[in-house]
């Protein structure tokens, strides 16, 4: 099992340091989330915070992962990186498909793209995209960005995407490793059935169990059950023996912090690269 380390909304002068700092203490990953916009009026509850309130959002600072990413790239040597999760559906396949293809090329192939559906009706409404077919435009645009990876002609025809055979340049020697976020059981059948992973966030151990067996099942009704498989957690887990009980389960990259992020961040750089150096020196050399 590997630690992913992950940072959002905060000082953006505080990435590059972190991303080095964690690269150097032996971090797996290092994980972005996505934010395109804040709409000033919105329908709906958050489904991320217990009262449903997203007003922490409003003016929080949110780079795009593609950008920060590849940046991030350039101080690094090991460490990979993980966004989590893109919305994919308010974007168009192609141009993501682009960006990944760029950023896996320019990162040594060091880039793993988790995706999902966007809690806000707002998202697609401002990028142009239908909500109502958001489910089944995902399943799509999975394989799309798979197709395209390939770096021959590829063209797909249906009901929500008419793209003439095309192909790439560069692309990577495969595809990114395509993980899949979601709380709800199509999430999960499309992990099983598209997904070279699956993100869980904020499960006890016992749901985690449960879910990962609804995924497992999906996996093996699809033939899949064999195939490598990412197993990304968001977890409370407070010593070594409790990470190891979580590797046991199933967990093959478990998300680690410092802080929570949906409060106001508070901490100093000095404070943020302290506790990655500490945690490396304490746990992943000794894990």
């Amino acid at each position: 099992m590997e630690f992913q380390i992950a940072e959002s909304m905060c000082d953006i002068d505080h990435y590059l340091p972190l991303a080095q700092a964690a690269d150097e203490a032996g971090f797996g990953s290092f994980a972005l989330g996505d934010s395109v916009l804040y709409p000033e009026t919105a329908v709906g509850r958050y489904p991320y915070t217990p009262t449903g309130d997203r007003e922490f959002l409003d003016g929080a600072p949110f780079l795009d992962p593609f950008q920060l990413f590849a940046a991030m790239s350039v101080v690094t040597s090991r460490i990979k990186f993980s966004v989590g999760v893109l919305k994919l559906p308010i974007r168009n396949p192609v141009l993501v498909a682009k960006q990944v293809s760029s950023l896996q090329v320019l990162t040594n192939e060091r880039f793993i793209l988790g995706v999902g559906l966007s809690p806000w009706l707002e998202d697609f409404q401002a990028c142009g995209e239908d909500w109502d077919s958001r489910g089944p435009r995902l399943d799509e645009m999975i394989q799309i960005i798979r197709g395209l990876m390939s770096g021959k002609y590829f063209e797909w025809k249906s009901e929500y995407y008419d793209i003439p055979s095309i192909k790439m340049c560069p692309v990577p020697t495969k595809c990114p490793p395509i993980v899949i976020g979601g709380h709800s059981t199509p999430a999960y059948r499309r992990a099983g059935r598209y997904g070279d992973g699956v993100n869980f966030v904020s499960l006890t151990e016992d749901e985690l169990v449960e879910r990962l067996a609804i995924v497992n099942k999906f996996r093996k009704e699809y033939g899949r059950d064999k195939e490598p498989f990412i197993v990304q957690a968001g977890m409370a887990a407070f010593t070594i023996d409790d990470m190891r009980r979580l590797e046991d389960r199933g967990v093959t990259s478990l998300g680690v912090g410092y802080r929570n992020p949906y409060e106001p961040d508070r901490m100093t750089l000095q404070q943020k690269l302290d506790w990655v150096r500490r945690f490396g020196d304490e746990v992943i050399a000794k894990y």
